[in-house]
């Protein structure tokens, strides 16, 4: 959903601004945002990781991501009625 990432990507900027100073403290601003605007974290993360060759330490960034879905999800699963898909 081109939606989605636009809006993923409007959230990084303002909360990260450029790749260089990402840290921890701002990816989890960033993911609050994410879940404030009822997009599922679970996407900010994989955006995350999408573009972690442009972060100056990709490694600390994506762990603490992944640390904050798995603590604000259920399990890091996507949240209930938001990207998940519905079961018949």
């Amino acid at each position: 959903m081109q939606f989605g990432k636009d809006a993923i990507e409007a959230i990084w900027r303002r909360q990260c601004g450029a790749w260089e100073r990402s840290d921890a403290a701002c990816v989890q601003s960033f993911l609050v945002e994410c879940l404030q605007h009822d997009l599922d974290p679970q996407d900010g993360l994989n955006w995350i990781i999408e573009h972690r060759t442009q972060l100056s330490d990709a490694d600390a960034v994506v762990d603490a991501a992944l640390h904050w879905v798995n603590e604000h999800t259920s399990t890091g699963s996507p949240v209930s009625g938001i990207g998940a898909e519905q079961q018949e």
